[in-house]
């Protein structure tokens, strides 16, 4: 069975966990507080990060290379669609959530409120709080813009970009930071894959003084 050292609250754990699951692949889940830096898991990742993916006794880091392998060996329910150009749209927005979205966003709201009491590394950064909270508008808004021509993010079909962009957001669900409110095709299509079967074990997460909020793993708000 594949192994898969992760934090649950961190949408790069999450987004391994959504792809695995949704291709029905069995997996255990070993939570790791790399800010602990253990030399056990520093062997396993000398960056420190989660999550790693153990395969046959392979390590296996960085999430988006993980989805990548995952799409490789296991192409079935495909989540990468055939055509170039769609998988660079897919590539593409994977990127935006990976990088531009939790810079901007998730850094500041998840990493300031909750990773740093879990960490015990002081007080929020009540700057960075701010610009977080300033900042998601534009990003949900974009993702609406996205919504309003598209079945799913990338195009026609469910694919690694909703993973990707649905992990991040729902970590920041699990502290009440997403205005759901802001659009109803957004709010529509979180819904739609937060109903998966794919995205039980998520919405089951319950992580120490922080209670998720009653809506969190209500399938309909």
């Amino acid at each position: 069975m594949l192994r898969l050292h992760h934090l649950p609250l961190c949408p790069f754990s999450r987004k391994i966990r959504l792809v695995l699951a949704e291709k029905r692949i069995e997996f255990e889940l070993v939570e790791q507080k790399y800010w602990e830096k253990s030399a056990a898991f520093l062997q396993l990742n000398p960056a420190g990060k989660v999550p790693v993916l153990m395969v046959e006794g392979k390590r296996l880091s960085e999430s988006g290379a993980i989805c990548e392998y995952i799409e490789e060996t296991c192409p079935n329910p495909p989540l990468l669609p055939r055509d170039p150009m769609q998988r660079h749209e897919v590539r593409r927005l994977m990127a935006w959530f990976d990088d531009k979205f939790h810079a901007e966003v998730t850094r500041g709201l998840l990493f300031e409120n909750v990773h740093k009491r879990l960490m015990n590394a002081g007080a929020p950064d009540s700057r960075a709080v701010k610009q977080a909270a300033r900042d998601i508008k534009h990003h949900l808004d974009y993702l609406t813009h996205l919504l309003e021509s598209r079945r799913w993010l990338a195009g026609r079909d469910l694919s690694l970009a909703d993973f990707t962009a649905a992990a991040q957001l729902s970590c920041l669900d699990y502290i009440s930071w997403v205005d759901w409110n802001r659009s109803d095709s957004l709010k529509n299509w979180y819904a739609t894959i937060k109903s998966r079967p794919a995205f039980r074990a998520v919405l089951a997460d319950q992580v120490p003084g922080f209670p998720a909020p009653a809506h969190y793993a209500d399938l309909d708000f």
